[in-house]
This record gives structure tokens, sequence and C-alpha cells, in this order.
């Protein structure tokens, strides 16, 4: 189904998470295939309904079998062109792009016209690999979101991205773990481009409703820019352009 549409020449959560940012892992963090779809918009439900019918229990029994760690389905709410998307999670790359080409094969033998309609209505896309950074729960991705999701796509210098990732895991995770322990988010994530396009990290968070996440990120900035305002500048300079979109989650396992 996907290999029509070039999807294995290639992903948070988006994506992205609950409990607390780890320094240490038990096990190594994720790696996140993201395939951000643009659709017609007038028939972009019948691909809901495909992904329903189809994509769900072939992407549910990869999880139930360990193929894949988590996979997701997520519908555009505000943002750009993209509509919809597709992201599966595993533990190193070999197993993400085995676990895709075992879906595919499964999906194009058992419902082929179903395959031919879904790449009709949602005929261009983007892939991205991403690689997790830190989170809630210590980065690791798949459950406990909540229904709204918001990501914070960042093209930032390549020559100095480390930095900012160590901006995130030292002066900015507290705050995002603040939010979640109140319960204010359920999620959030930080990712680094592994393969795709312009984007270089990916900022993920999650809460029941968009009226509470759009309030708790509202907190969050203010909150990032007293904690260490010299931190937070040094960080815009490093990744200084970004587009934002919220996400509904629609399917998501674990």
């Amino acid at each position: 189904m996907f290999r029509r549409m070039s999807i294995l020449t290639v992903l948070l959560a988006t994506g992205a998470t609950v409990g607390f940012a780890q320094t240490e892992q038990e096990t190594p963090l994720p790696y996140v295939y993201g395939i951000y779809f643009e659709c017609d918009v007038a028939r972009q439900e019948i691909a809901d309904e495909i992904m329903e019918l189809v994509m769900a229990p072939a992407f549910d029994a990869a999880v139930d079998s360990g193929t894949v760690t988590s996979w997701g389905w997520l519908s555009h709410h505000t943002g750009a062109k993209w509509r919809r998307l597709l992201y599966h999670s595993a533990s190193d790359l070999d197993a993400l792009f085995a676990a895709l080409a075992s879906v595919n094969e499964s999906i194009d033998e058992r419902h082929p016209e179903l395959g031919r309609l879904f790449s009709e209505i949602c005929g261009t896309h983007e892939d991205y690999v991403w690689r997790s950074v830190t989170g809630s729960r210590g980065g690791n991705v798949g459950t406990d979101r909540g229904d709204a999701g918001f990501s914070v796509y960042m093209e930032c210098d390549m020559t100095r991205e480390a930095r900012a990732d160590e901006i995130v895991k030292e002066v900015f995770a507290p705050i995002f773990d603040r939010h979640v322990t109140a319960g204010e988010l359920m999620s959030w994530g930080w990712m680094e481009h592994v393969i795709g396009g312009v984007y270089r990290r990916i900022w993920t968070m999650s809460a029941a409703d968009h009226s509470a996440l759009l309030k708790a990120r509202t907190a969050i900035i203010g909150e990032m820019t007293e904690a260490d305002q010299e931190a937070s500048q040094e960080f815009d300079s490093i990744c200084g352009s970004h587009q934002d979109y919220m996400w509904d989650i629609v399917h998501e396992k674990p």
C-alpha cells in the first residue's frame, strides 16, 4: 500500500508521553517514523475509515507481536498543509523499516483496492525519521497521551543543535515536567532529526483537549523565559524558525 507512494525511500509523536525526564535510560530511546500526508479535504474522512478498517488492525498486530513499540494516527486541527500523520516507533532503525515493510505487505495482500483508494485521497506525503532525546516518561513514545496534540517543527543551526538539546534537558524539561505532574499536560517530548526534510527538531506535547493544551503552552512559554532568559535567547538563536501544528489524536497503541 505505502510502497506505491515511495514511502520506503526515506519520522514524534510526534509526535511525544507521562513520567519525568531522565538522564539515563534502561533501554534505548526509540526511533519514530512519521508519514505526513497531504489529503483531499473533501474525502479525507474516507481515508480515516480506511485507516480504521485496514491500517489499524495491521499496526495493532505489529505492536502485539513486538514488531513495533507504538503507532498512531493523527488528524489535522490547525496548521499548514499536512492533513494526517501516521507514525510508528521501534527500538532501532532496522526494526523501524522492517516493521513498515511488513505492514505494507499485509495491507497490499489483503486490501489492495482500499490501498489504491487511500493513495488517491492522500497522494502526497513527507517522510521523517526522528529519534527521541528526552521528554516525559524519559522520552518514550506512545502511551498515556491526551486527545489533543501540539507539535512544533523546528529549523535549527546544525552546528549548534546539540547545544539546543542541552538547554531543553537542563532548563526547559523541569518546566514541562511540572505541568505534567500538575495534570495540565499529559505528555511532552523532544526529538532529533535522523532522516527527512528541513526540520531538525520536533517538540511535542499533549493534553486532554485543545483548550487545556493552549493554556498550558501559554504558561510554559512565559516560564521558559523567566527560568533563564540567557538560555532562552541562545535557544532561539539556534532554532529560530518553526512551524506549529495542532493535532487530534485519533488512534494510538499502546
